[in-house]
């Protein structure tokens, strides 16, 4: 098998719907984009129907990526379709209709109450418009992994006849093995009169930690899409992370069908830990540090054996040459005599693209930081960036905080927001400086969260080094799903602040969301 496999991003459509992940327009614009410098295949941009602003995120990003498909998702339903047709528009011919239909007999029964014979009715007709609205269409048989074989196989058979080019076999709830993945999709090739006509596609969950695994199986067995997720970010366990099987399949082609030496797929891969790092930030989610490829530990060997083993040879405890993902040295810091145009070039090569506005508000956080420090590092400038990029219309902007702490003093925190040109100040009294600056925050803005989580870690080196911190904070009633929010300063009490604060406009985002839904 000599042909690449296609990566299909979902980050922005499947990875956002993890608890906490929601990004604004301008956060999904600046995901994209780095995502187009990877070199992925297809982009996932959303699914259009469920609000304006999923629709309109769509369509910008068809307008703005140049260089992948652009595929809007869309339920076997007419008005999904055609509002999907309209938002990936932009992307000219390489827009592409994702459309879906649950197939198993769980979904059938319970869910859709639907008979074998209604559900392909209904695929049939989906594919059908999508087709007579744009050339690519892909039709996703939802809960394949668990949809009888024979059943799964008329279903392909019928959509593929109705002009779907791309067909996937999802793996929905993370239930199936790579052996059984392999089976069913070997039955289906074997059964399929017309699959020639179609790419077989596989989208796999983790539930039971197996999303790499069988994604990869599947490509063993005739697959040549993987849908997954940068840093495998998704609904409840996550989606196959990206980075994991476009590695697996460099580092081991001949594994999977191909040829020693060859390259199996098309990503540039120097860009795979830059993409992380942008993603983790514009989502608010941190990457573990034992995760594999992108988390801070994934080349580190602290062992003594390990380290006089590398040190001889690299290939005694690393199958992957670090540098070929983009790990790498940092450059040297910038420092707050560094000028406007340095910053800029800096963050270009950290995978940001920023409009000038935004640039002079990152070049703003940076002075002040400057001011605190000696050197300002990649990873606290990266730190900086998700405050610029968080106010859109309608959020809450930090513009100043002070407080008063101390063994014999009460904990108070003054602290003044900026909402569409207007600045709100209030104070408050709480039993720590966090707690006040929080309550301070809920007075203004009108909110009232409980923290879940708080995690406060070092940017870089050194005693004045930058603060990062990171809250799960939940907003309503316990049934609501908590959000996250990083905030970065070189003093943790502000970087609390904002991080709530980034959390306050997150759950602003999901709430508005929801009431256009």
């Amino acid at each position: 098998m000599s042909d690449k496999v296609l990566f299909f991003d979902t980050t922005l459509r499947d990875g956002e719907q993890c608890p906490g992940a929601s990004m604004n327009l301008r956060q999904k614009l600046e995901v994209a984009r780095q995502l187009e410098k990877l070199g992925v295949d297809i982009i996932e941009a959303g699914f259009p129907c469920i609000s304006d602003g999923d629709f309109e995120a769509v369509s910008q990003i068809a307008r703005t990526v140049k260089n992948c498909r652009i595929a809007g998702l869309a339920r076997c339903v007419e008005n999904d379709i055609r509002q999907c047709a309209a938002a990936v528009a932009p992307a000219g011919d390489r827009a592409r209709i994702h459309t879906f239909l649950a197939t198993s007999p769980l979904h059938r029964e319970f869910k859709l109450k639907k008979s074998k014979e209604e559900i392909i009715s209904m695929a049939v007709a989906g594919v059908k418009l999508a087709k007579s609205l744009v050339a690519d269409v892909e039709f996703s048989a939802e809960d394949a992994s668990r949809t009888e074989h024979d059943y799964l196989a008329q279903v392909v058979e019928a959509v593929i006849e109705a002009g779907a080019t791309t067909v996937n076999l999802p793996d929905t709830v993370g239930f199936t093995t790579p052996q059984e993945y392999i089976d069913m999709i070997q039955y289906v090739c074997k059964h399929v009169k017309n699959i020639d006509k179609a790419v077989i596609s596989v989208h796999c969950h983790n539930d039971i930690g197996l999303a790499v695994a069988n994604s990869l199986a599947a490509v063993t067995a005739g697959a040549r899409q993987v849908e997954g997720t940068i840093n495998g970010i998704g609904e409840r366990a996550g989606n196959a992370a990206i980075e994991e099987v476009a590695m697996a399949l460099s580092t081991r082609p001949e594994a999977f069908g191909f040829a020693a030496g060859e390259q199996p797929h098309h990503l540039n891969t120097r860009e795979i830990v830059k993409t992380s790092r942008v993603v983790s930030r514009m989502s608010g989610l941190s990457v573990q540090r034992s995760k594999a490829i992108v988390g801070e530990n994934a080349f580190a060997h602290s062992s003594g054996i390990h380290q006089h083993g590398i040190l001889a040879k690299r290939e005694t405890y690393e199958v992957i040459d670090p540098a070929i993902v983009g790990w790498g040295e940092t450059e040297l810091p910038l420092t707050k005599h560094s000028g406007r145009a340095a910053v800029k070039a800096r963050l270009e090569k950290m995978g940001h693209t920023l409009s000038d506005a935004e640039v002079s508000q990152v070049f703003e956080r940076f002075k002040k930081v400057g001011d605190s420090k000696k050197f300002v590092y990649d990873d606290d400038l990266a730190s900086l960036v998700n405050d610029s990029l968080d106010t859109h219309n309608g959020a809450w902007k930090m513009v100043d905080i002070q407080f008063v702490a101390g063994s014999a003093a009460r904990p108070t925190a003054t602290v003044q927001l900026e909402k569409e040109g207007r600045t709100y100040t209030d104070c408050a009294i709480g039993n720590g400086p966090v707690n006040a600056c929080f309550k301070a925050i809920d007075r203004i803005t009108k909110s009232k969260g409980a923290l879940v989580d708080y995690n406060v870690r070092s940017t870089s080196v050194g005693q004045d080094a930058l603060g990062e911190v990171t809250v799960k904070v939940q907003f309503g009633d316990c049934d609501c799903k908590p959000v996250s929010g990083k905030g970065a300063a070189t003093d943790v009490i502000e970087a609390s602040a904002r991080a709530y604060l980034n959390a306050v406009n997150r759950n602003l985002t999901l709430e508005s969301l929801a009431t256009n839904a």
